[in-house]
């Protein structure tokens, strides 16, 4: 594909045309229409240099580990898109202050995300386990740049899909420090984004916002699970 068309592409975009009615109009496939979109978005910056305490630890489920990190989780047993992530920093006098993040790896990129919040030593233990209750497969320790690369990682992929993070992000991002994106992880599924709906997701608009995006027949999803 010509400079030329590529142009005509994204200026029918930013005019709101659809992928689907600028193919029409062009004479190309959907598909050729949305990754020249796609490759033409800029992705969120997080490289902004903050001082932050030192890491104390950053830790992960096992199943989300598993599926980006060392990629032996096959795609027959991914059972769930869901992952979190807790970063754990330094604080004086035997505190600490922490964030997490909850994300749809496969789609959505950050769902939820809480924090900082300060705690003693002697109830981080605690917090932690009671922040992956709801992930039966535990945890692991995973390091500062995997933890980045799993959250801000997602919230790229989401973004190319139309989807932006929890509000609340914009509190929580800059306590993981500056991503030199030296780490990359794929997410989806088999290319492709994978949606699973949630209890409180407006399942009707994700889709809708998926097929504007990425086009009918460029996504799977699963509906009715809780």
């Amino acid at each position: 594909m010509n400079l030329e068309l590529e142009q005509e592409i994204l200026d029918l975009h930013n005019q709101k045309f659809t992928p689907r009615q600028i193919a029409v109009y062009l004479g190309l496939r959907v598909f050729e229409v949305i990754a020249v979109i796609q490759d033409h978005q800029k992705p969120p910056s997080f490289s902004e240099k903050i001082d932050l305490p030192p890491i104390a630890k950053c830790l992960v489920n096992n199943n989300c580990a598993k599926r980006l990190l060392d990629k032996t989780l096959p795609d027959e047993e991914v059972m769930s898109s869901l992952g979190l992530v807790l970063v754990a920093r330094f604080q004086e006098y035997d505190y600490y202050s922490i964030c997490t993040y909850l994300i749809d790896y496969l789609c959505l990129g950050v769902k939820d995300t809480m924090g900082p919040r300060e705690l003693h030593h002697e109830q981080l233990d605690a917090v932690i386990d009671h922040s992956y209750k709801a992930f039966p497969d535990g945890y692991v320790n995973i390091t500062l740049e995997e933890a980045q690369a799993i959250v801000l990682g997602s919230v790229n992929y989401a973004a190319k899909l139309g989807f932006k993070p929890h509000d609340n992000f914009e509190a929580t991002y800059p306590y993981l420090g500056r991503w030199e994106q030296q780490l990359y992880l794929e997410f989806g599924l088999q290319g492709k984004p994978f949606y699973i709906n949630g209890p409180y997701d407006n399942f009707r608009q994700v889709l809708k916002t998926l097929e504007r995006n990425v086009g009918r027949g460029n996504f799977d999803y699963i509906l009715g699970v809780g």
